[in-house]
Formats: structure tokens, sequence, C-alpha cells
């Protein structure tokens, strides 16, 4: 019970002392918001004397309305300062976009230029398979129609708005040409398969120079000539190329194989026999030395052997013949195939 009593006495006098630490703050608040009321409201007279004898202007004005004035006052300052601040980024910023936007402007002009030299370009080249094509009997008036029909992938990457004027002349020049080129892929593969298959005929039959780089000259022609050693006309099979020196590399004229390596000491001295396709034969003869053996298969342009004044000969030189079947021809016929599409005439 004593317990109990003492607790309760405790308890009491803490409430006590809280209530009254409570009062005492609130009078305390209470003072000073009075304190400030009393202040704030407070009037004070603003008097304005001219020097006139005009009458006086009195302003009668409180704390709280200065406070707010000066308030007032700071917000627009304030709000001055702010402005000036984001007026001088945005300037910046502007700055920084109408600069790119004049690299833009200068990227876009080039961009132009480029464009309409890429569209010359592209003119010539529509010109030149075209008249290619139609020289080598492709048809080609299906390319017209084609790209009107499907532009294909390339010109789907010029798909551009309209403007108020009809689309723009370079954008409708680059879908056409887009679409030429598209259209232009399957005669271009016949094209090139052509000339895969005049390659493969031109290194079939006798066409190549059969003096490595192509030097020397005819000294003899093919066909009815003076014999150099008797003065009598005969037939001469083949022409006669010279250097005017030994050792030069003579070459195959086609691909084919060596079937004959021999000496003909009355004649042809150290010559040599190639068969070719389609029924050519071709015969080097008054070589200085061979470079193959008979049975071996050689390609047009590789050296067999060197110009020589073997057997019955005047000079260094190489005797060339070209046989069809039994047939002896004139080897210039072929040569000048070869001569004729580099525009070279030997």
């Amino acid at each position: 019970m004593v317990s109990v009593h003492n607790y309760k006495r405790i308890e009491n006098s803490i409430f006590r002392k809280t209530k009254s630490l409570v009062v005492s703050i609130a009078k305390h608040i209470t003072s000073v918001i009075k304190k400030l009321v009393t202040l704030g409201s407070r009037q004070y007279t603003i008097m304005l004397i001219p020097h006139s004898e005009k009458q006086v202007f009195n302003l009668h004005v409180t704390v709280f309305s200065l406070l707010l004035v000066a308030l007032i006052l700071a917000g627009i300052i304030g709000s001055f300062f702010w402005y000036g601040s984001v007026y001088t980024d945005t300037k910046g910023a502007l700055s920084i976009k109408e600069s790119k936007l004049k690299e833009a402007q200068a990227n876009l002009d080039q961009l132009r230029d480029e464009t309409a030299q890429l569209l010359k370009s592209a003119k010539n080249f529509e010109a030149a398979l075209s008249n290619t094509l139609s020289s080598l009997g492709i048809a080609a008036g299906s390319l017209n129609s084609n790209q009107n029909q499907s532009l294909g992938d390339l010109s789907s990457f010029f798909e551009v708005k309209e403007t108020a004027q009809g689309t723009l002349k370079e954008v409708s020049e680059i879908r056409r040409l887009a679409g030429y080129l598209s259209s232009a892929a399957e005669p271009v593969k016949e094209l090139g398969d052509l000339l895969n298959s005049q390659s493969s005929l031109l290194t079939d039959i006798p066409s190549l120079w059969p003096v490595k780089g192509g030097i020397g000259h005819i000294s003899m022609y093919f066909g009815q000539n003076e014999n150099p050693f008797t003065g009598q006309w005969y037939i001469h099979k083949g022409v006669d190329i010279s250097t005017y020196r030994q050792g030069d590399p003579v070459v195959a004229s086609a691909d084919g194989q060596v079937v004959t390596v021999d000496y003909d000491i009355g004649g042809f001295g150290n010559y040599i026999i190639i068969k070719h396709k389609h029924g050519f034969y071709t015969r080097y003869a008054h070589l200085q030395s061979f470079r193959v053996q008979k049975g071996q298969k050689v390609q047009q342009g590789q050296i067999i052997g060197y110009i020589g004044n073997t057997g019955l000969s005047t000079g260094p030189h190489l005797h060339y013949e070209v046989h069809i079947g039994s047939d002896v021809v004139d080897p210039l016929k072929y040569l000048n195939i070869r001569a004729s599409l580099a525009g070279v005439k030997k």
C-alpha cells in the first residue's frame, strides 16, 4: 500500500509540472504573437512635404504592409534574375541549334550536289547499258516496263512525302533510276554470261600473239611469197614473226595439248605442234629450245619455247602456222579477233 501511494504521488507531481510547463510555453508563445501583432499593427506616417505651399501628403502604413511590399519587391527582383539566367541559357541553346542548322544546311547542299552527280553518272550508265544490250541482241525494252511495276528494295529507300508542288524532281528521278537498276540485273547477268563464254572461246582458239609481250613484227605473210633460198614463188603456209634476236619467249596461242616436240633438219628445225579444241592445230618452228614435252597440257599465254634460228632459216624468227583439220589457214584471221576486241592492230 505504501509503494502504490508513493507511485501515485510521483505521477501527480510529474503531471502538475508538465501541465505547468505547457501552460508556461503557451503563454510565452501567445505573448510573442501579441507583441508581433502589436508591432505589425503599429502605424507609421510617411509625410511628403513639398517646397511649395501645396498640401502635405500623408501616407499611413503598418509594419505588415511594409513587409508585404518588401516581399513583393524581393519576388520581382528574384524573378528578373531568374528570367535573365533562363534567357542566357536559352540564347546559348538557340545559338548552338542555329550553328547545327547551318551545318545541316551545308551538308544538305553537299548531298544535293553529290545526288546530282550520282544522277548524271546513273544516266550515263543507263545509256551505255542500253546501247551495249542492244548491240549484243539482249532485250532491254523490258527494263522500263518492269521499273514502273515494281521499284524493288532500292526505290523503297527513297520513299518521301509529296510537297505542295508534287514529288521532288530529284527524288522522282532517283526512284526511276533505282527501278532501272533493279530491273537491269537480269540483262547484266546475261551480258556477263556472254562475256564469259566469249572469254572461254578466245582461249580455245589460236587468238593470242605467239610471242610473249606482243613484241615482234611479221617479216613474211601467209600465202604466195618468194622463197628466200631459191628465188621461186611458193605458198608460205604460215607467218614469220621476227624480233631480230634469239631467246625471246614463244607462248601458246590457245589452250591445248602438245602433240609433237621434234627437230626437222631440212626445214622447221626445232618445232612444236599443239592440238586445240574445235579442230585447231598450231605449229611453232625454228625454235632455239623447248619448255614443254609431248603430251603436256598448256594454257594460252604459257611459254613453250624460245625464238631461234634452227633448221632452214635466214635469221632468228618464229614460223607460226594454224591448221583446221588438214587445211592450212591464215593465222592473222584469228590473231585479228583479239586485236580487234582490244583495239590493237598487229
